[in-house]
């Protein structure tokens, strides 16, 4: 949030989607309630430090961290708000006081507090516990709301990829230390991600759309999405047709990883120091891009979505139910979640940022990677434009041999063969351990990668089949080095 962003809600003042919270030294219940009754209607700004009348008096700075902990906390009690939620306090500085604000987004089920529904009516938030129509009402709306939320009573533990769990904690909890997904269960982690309800109006209870996306076989997804697919192109020498296309229709779990590794095939990589660290901004862009087209799209319509790779340009567009139409700003826009429960799963797993977080990110690294600004514009076709810096482009010739590697202070470039080009994401990651360590196993790369298994189990295999990787032992003792070769070009031989 911007300061003129903060001008403009105090000016507009408290209403039904702008609330104001005195809180100089901690939070009261009503702050949970708000929460509550934003996210039941159409979600909203919460501003703590700020009088009714919209007077800035701040909070108290010593008190601030404690605060925000302490929020964090709350939204995932199931006793105080429930289902749990995923949201932060931010910090601002303001007339040199100290305001805490916090976008809550609609959620795509009811949220109670305390046990309480509380719905939005006007400036205040209403308790509809007892009110046997309001609360109808209010579940028909969301119920109607989001495909996501469409249960198939069918479809069981059989037909999802839990094998892909392991690989769900890893990323959960190398993004959030103490996650509570480490000690869950399989089942008790699809419950607590909502993606196995109980539709009151039907009396169907099982896996709803969002856990079939992200876990459902192959086979499952086709027929409880039909028109789902994702297609890959790059189109840089061939402008009439392609250079390279992947099709890609597996679960969002692993589409990510294949979307991620298409992106980093076709770019060049960028790395900056932000706060003495070393960023790959062109892996930031892409993840934005990924994570977008995956998390927000209508899934009802046959639309297929589609990332294309240009000479001057990367392109994505999508379906989506569209709440305005033209051009974002990211200095004045509200966030709106079109799949809250996918989009609160990639949160989890450390794969999308919060809400709103994601533009601005985009915008920041575009204009660090090519000096350009992203076009992100919504309608009926969301559609994104991030440009490209043509002194980085690379055109990679696929019938020939490309094996390079260079100074381990530099990365692997490109590993290729006559059937595939293997990026140098994956292998990028594992060089550090490879300074310290000969051999690596499978659950080593996994946990160093913060990738699924299977993910992990194809990159290893790419790797040796080019040569850049030796193996030894049977498959579940497996275990892997740089090779020869690769070891000698690294020390200049």
């Amino acid at each position: 949030m911007t300061i003129e962003q903060l001008d403009r809600l105090l000016t507009e003042g408290e209403g039904l989607t702008i609330e104001f919270k005195k809180c100089e030294n901690g939070l009261n219940n009503s702050v949970f309630e708000t929460v509550c009754s934003f996210s039941n209607r159409y979600g909203g700004y919460i501003l703590l430090g700020i009088e009714d009348d919209g007077t800035v008096i701040g909070v108290n700075r010593n008190a601030a961290e404690s605060m925000k902990k302490n929020f964090v906390n709350m939204l995932n009690n199931p006793q105080k708000i429930s289902p749990t939620l995923f949201l932060n306090l931010e910090k601002i500085e303001v007339y040199g006081k100290l305001v805490l604000y916090v976008y809550v987004p609609i959620s795509s089920q009811v949220e109670l507090c305390s046990g309480k529904i509380f719905d939005r009516i006007g400036d205040a938030d209403v308790d509809i516990t007892k009110s046997t129509d309001l609360a109808a009402n209010l579940y028909r709306r969301k119920s109607s709301m989001f495909t996501e939320r469409e249960v198939f009573p069918y479809v069981t533990e059989k037909e999802l990829r839990l094998d892909l769990m392991s690989g769900v904690r890893r990323m959960a909890l190398s993004h959030f230390p103490k996650h509570p997904w480490e000690k869950m269960s399989d089942m008790d982690i699809l419950k607590s991600a909502r993606l196995y309800e109980e539709d009151w109006r039907t009396g169907k209870k099982g896996f709803n759309l969002a856990a079939v996306l992200l876990f459902g076989r192959d086979e499952v997804i086709h027929s409880c999405a039909p028109g789902y697919v994702t297609d890959a192109i790059m189109r840089k020498v061939n402008i009439d047709r392609y250079d390279d296309r992947l099709m890609v229709e597996t679960n969002l779990i692993e589409s990510y990883d294949l979307l991620m590794e298409f992106i980093a095939k076709h770019t060049s990589d960028k790395f900056f120091l932000i706060e003495d660290q070393r960023v790959s901004v062109r892996t930031w862009i892409a993840r934005e891009i990924v994570s977008n087209i995956l998390v927000h799209r209508e899934y009802s319509s046959p639309f297929p979505a589609k990332i294309i790779i240009e000479r001057d340009r990367i392109y994505a567009e999508n379906w989506n139910k569209a709440h305005r139409h033209g051009r974002i700003d990211p200095d004045n826009f509200a966030p709106y979640p079109k799949n809250p429960l996918l989009a609160h799963f990639f949160v989890n797993i450390g794969r999308a940022d919060q809400l709103g977080s994601g533009v601005r990110n985009l915008y920041r690294y575009t204009k660090m990677y090519s000096g350009g600004e992203p076009e992100l514009t919504e309608g009926e076709i969301f559609k994104t434009i991030v440009p490209m810096d043509l002194s980085t482009i690379q055109v990679v010739d696929k019938s020939e041999m490309v094996d390079k590697v260079v100074d381990k202070s530099e990365m692997v470039d490109k590993v290729a063969d006559k059937r595939t080009v293997v990026t140098d994401e994956f292998l990028k990651q594992l060089l550090p351990y490879f300074e310290e360590n000969e051999w690596i196993d499978t659950s080593t790369a996994c946990e160093i990668t913060n990738r699924a298994p299977t993910t992990v189990k194809r990159y290893l295999r790419k790797l040796t089949e080019s040569n850049v990787l030796e193996a030894r032992g049977a498959k579940k003792n497996r275990q892997y080095r740089l090779s020869t070769i690769s070891n000698e070009r690294q020390n200049g031989r």
